[in-house]
This record gives structure tokens, C-alpha cells and sequence, in this order.
């Protein structure tokens, strides 16, 4: 399919419009003001994905001047149907980053799609036009044809529902173009696997947003190797999520596909199936097909920078979960639901990690839907309890907690954090690498710190939640031979049966 708009900016160099319309014509001083970046030297980038977080984070790469935003996809054209964590929060935020508090005033409801994509990047764009106009940024419905016929492009930004992020990445790759994704790589183990050997094989940057720069990780490690806590047996995170509907099965019934919306497309791999929006917009993380559950939500933000820093780089030997039970009643009579579509409203997940190059073998606990351990004896003496979310690190002669992402690391009970005489406060060694985001990575031709290829671990830990969950048992992992070697059922959970000319 065609895009929206086709403009094709090398063949704009040559045109006499191209003052007026293509950035790479206007000086720096023009477009962006004084001291600004040239545009020449910009990293060029097409957002795949214009639902809620993808314009949530759009001001990011906009007011950014080494990023110039030259297209944007989306599967649907324009609705106003968005699930959110509030009435007002997409529609503010774009009203904040364009300077125009009227933006959006007649729009019910919350809106999302590539009409509002494009715009939002034109309009901003237009600001530092001598004419107030900006025409420069192409629209499409399916990013293949994004890829096709954008000749300029260096790096495309993921921001599709998750069970689209490794077909679009490795696409993307596949032309040579640097891929930025949204959490998570894949929500199969298979699929992120060919994801990371992709990005080996093209040599391309590759930066997982979910990756941040952790620096209190470092302090809570250099607590562990100086004995404070003794050896390490535990990790427990926990979080209150999720924050979006669940449900026990798939819906029943069929309403019409929305205008502008292409079904087919958002599928992608996925197999056949009728429409429905408790599959879309925002609600996709709860099934199995579609998301990866809270702990893919979340577990990314707060274990990838972790396993990082602890140089976690073998994936967990087992996994086993046990997730909220429901019932229904047929006929007057109460019976148990086998859900097999959609994570649990809440479970709890243990996964045995085997000896790594710094820690010994360890437990690392999952929990969300309001699940997480009862305080440790150590809170209870201070008379303090968990808080909803956090970390808690436990050894064989003490504890440290943290909140969810690792952040304020302290030794419980609050007496031995004052009693404690070590360092606390971690020498930051690797400064300039932790600066260097994806935009200064792709610019300087370097790994980035959230590079695809330190995410292994993660990915597979993380996705082998689900197939603990839908196997309903524990679950052997050989990460060698990317296999369950106790229940070979299991097996089926690490890929994907995919739908006729969408294999990877």
C-alpha cells in the first residue's frame, strides 16, 4: 500500500520547493535556532506505532536536535478509542511540546493513530519554518512499505503492540536500518533469539527502551561482594500491576472492524481471528498472543539494567508459576476455568538461576496483581511493612530493599544501615558509555548500553514466565538447545504458530 504521503527528501534536494518543504534544505540556524545540530547530521528516524506510548514519547525524539522524525506507521488511521492512564494525558502532552493549549479541543475521548503521528510531527516541525509549514514527515499503514520506500532512513523506533516488535525489528534490520524498540524484544523465546542474531549478523545499533542508567544496582552489588548481606540466595521483585483489564477468555463476539483500521496488519503473525478492541489499543500485554503480561511490562525496566549490572548472562535453568484460579458457573454448577489465552490476574513466578561469573546460584521471584512476600523480620523491627512495589535482595546474614527499579537501595533493619562502614556512595566508572543513548550510539557508530545483544538473559527469562504459566507445572530450561527438557509439551510455548506469509 501506498503511504499518505510520499516524499522522497533526496529528490527534494534538487527542487526548488525544497526550502520551503525538506529540513535538509533549511540551515540549522533556521530550522532549529543557534548552536542547534546541522540537519544533515541528524539521525533520521520513522516511529512504527502512534498508539498511546508512541505519542507519549514522541517529544523525546522532537526535541531532540539530533533526531529528525521523517515518517510514522500505524496499522490504524485515526480513532479516538485509546485506553489510558488518564482522560487528558496524551492530548496535554501534545499540547505542552507543540506550545498550543488548544490542540486536540475538539476530540472526544483519547486519540492515537498515524493521522495524529503525523501531524503532531509536522506541526512541531513547522514551528521553526520561515512559512509555518512543514510537509516532511510520510505516513503508512503498513511499515513494510514504510521500509521499502524510505530511501533516507537510518533507524526505525518500535512502538507496536508486542508480538510485532521482533517482526518489524528484524524487517527493519534486514535493510540496514538501526532498530529502537519498545519493551520487549519478543514475547517469544524463539523470536527474540532470531531478533539478537539479526542484529549480530547486520551489525546494526540496536537499543532496548527499556534499558536505564541504574547506578544504585551498582551500590546494592558492591554491597553483596563486600559481605554485607553475606552469600546471595534471593531476588524478590514485585509490582502492583497489571493496570489494564484481564480477562479468562477469548471474546465471543464480533463487532465490525473500525473504520481506518487495518486488522489484518496488526495481527500480523499472529493467526486468523475476528476483530475485537479487548485485544487492541493498550489492552494487548494480557494475552498470551498478543503481550507479555505484567512482568513484561514492567520486569524489563527493573531486571534488564539489574542483570546488567550484576552481569547476569545465563538465562534461568527452571521456572515455575502459579497464577490466580477463577470460576464460572454452568448450569448452576461451579467449575474451574482453564484459561490458556490470557495471563492471570495476579501470579508468582520462581526462577532458579545457575552460578554466574560474580553471584552464585540464585532464586529470582516474580510477583504482581498485588502479590509480594511478607516483610521479612528485619522490616517488622523498624515496624514498616513492603511497600506495593519494590526489590528485595536476600542472603544468608541480611537483606537489602530497594524500590521497583533498584532505586534507594537500603540495609534492613535501619540499624544496620547506620551501623554499616563501608562505601556508600559507588564511583561511577563508566560515565561516557552510560550517556551514550541510542540516538549517540547510532551517531558514533558504537554498541549501546540497552543493545539488543546484552538483553539475552532478560528476554528469555521474561518469556519463559509465560511458558510456566500456560504449562501449568515447572518447567526445565536448556538454554543451549533453547529447550524444556522435563515436559516437552511445554516446547510449543516458545514459539509461535505463525499465519501464512508473516514466518520469521
Amino acid at each position: 500500500m501506498k503511504p499518505e504521503k510520499i516524499m522522497n527528501r533526496r529528490e527534494l534536494l534538487g527542487s526548488a520547493a525544497a526550502s520551503s518543504v525538506a529540513f535538509t534544505m533549511v540551515p540549522a540556524h533556521v530550522l532549529a535556532g543557534p548552536g542547534r545540530v546541522a540537519p544533515s547530521s541528524r539521525v533520521t528516524v520513522a516511529n512504527i506505532g502512534c498508539g498511546t506510548q508512541g505519542l507519549r514519547e514522541m517529544p523525546g525524539m522532537l526535541e531532540n536536535p539530533d533526531v529528525q522524525v521523517v515518517a510514522v506507521c500505524d496499522a490504524n488511521k485515526f480513532t479516538t478509542d485509546y485506553i489510558d492512564w488518564s482522560s487528558n494525558g496524551i492530548r496535554n502532552g501534545i499540547r505542552n511540546t507543540l506550545g498550543d493549549p488548544t490542540w486536540g479541543a475538539g476530540i472526544e475521548g483519547i486519540p492515537g493513530g498515524r493521522d495524529i503521528g503525523q501531524e503532531y510531527v509536522q506541526k512541531y516541525y513547522a514551528k521553526n519554518m520561515p512559512s509555518g509549514k512543514y510537509r516532511g514527515c510520510n505516513s503508512y499503514e503498513d511499515f513494510r512499505d514504510l521500509l521499502d520506500r524510505e530511501k533516507d532512513l537510518d533507524a526505525v523506533k518500535i512502538m507496536t503492540p508486542d508480538h510485532l516488535h521482533a517482526t518489524v525489528a528484524i524487517a527493519a534490520m534486514k535493510k540496514g536500518k538501526h532498530a529502537i524498540t519498545h519493551k520487549p524484544i519478543a514475547n517469544r523465546i524463539s523470536e527474540g533469539r532470531l531478533t539478537m542474531e539479526t542484529a549480530r549478523r547486520e551489525k546494526v545499533i540496536t537499543h532496548l527502551l527499556a534499558w536505564s542508567d541504574r547506578r544504585d544496582n551498582a551500590q546494592t552489588l558492591q554491597w553483596i561482594k563486600d559481605g554485607v548481606i553475606g552469600t546471595l540466595r534471593e531476588i524478590h521483585n514485585f509490582s502492583h500491576r497489571p493496570v489494564w483489564p484481564q480477562w479468562t477468555s477469548n471474546p465471543t463476539e464480533t463487532p465490525p472492524i473500525p473504520k481506518g483500521f487495518n486488522w489484518d496488519l496488526w495481527l500480523g503473525p499472529v493467526p486468523d481471528r475476528p476483530y475485537h478492541p479487548n485485544y487492541t489499543h493498550n489492552v494487548f500485554r494480557g494475552w498470551y498472543d498478543f503481550g507479555g503480561g505484567s512482568i513484561a511490562d514492567m520486569g524489563h525496566y527493573s531486571l534488564f539494567p539489574l542483570f546488567v549490572t550484576f552481569g547476569i548472562e545465563t538465562p534461568p535453568v527452571s521456572a515455575e508459576a502459579y497464577g490466580t484460579t477463577t470460576r464460572t458457573i454452568v448450569d448452576q454448577v461451579s467449575r474451574a476455568v482453564n484459561n490458556n489465552v490470557a495471563f492471570p490476574y495476579s501470579c508468582m513466578i520462581r526462577f532458579r538461576f545457575p552460578k554466574q561469573k560474580a553471584l552464585p546460584a540464585f532464586d529470582l521471584f516474580w510477583y504482581d496483581g498485588g502479590m509480594k512476600p511478607f516483610p521479612p523480620a528485619e522490616l517488622e523491627e523498624d515496624s514498616k511493612s513492603l511497600p506495593s512495589e519494590g526489590m528485595l535482595f536476600v542472603g544468608d546474614k541480611g537483606k537489602i530493599l530497594a524500590g521497583f527499579r533498584g532505586e534507594d537501595p537500603q540495609i534492613i533493619p535501619e540499624k544496620r544501615m547506620r551501623a554499616y562502614a563501608g562505601d556508600s556512595q559507588v564511583r561511577d566508572d563508566d560515565r561516557q558509555r552510560r550517556s551514550n543513548t541510542w540516538v549517540g550510539a547510532i551517531k558514533n557508530g558504537q554498541e549501546s548500553p540497552g543493545s539488543f545483544l546484552l538483553a539475552g538473559p532478560v528476554t528469555e527469562t521474561i518469556n519463559l514466565a509465560a511458558v510456566a504459566l500456560r504449562a501449568g507445572r515447572k518447567v526445565d530450561y536448556d538454554t543451549e538447545s533453547m529447550r524444556i527438557t522435563n515436559f516437552p509439551e511445554a516446547n510449543k510455548y516458545l514459539t509461535r504458530q505463525y499465519r501464512k506469509g508473516w514466518e520469521l
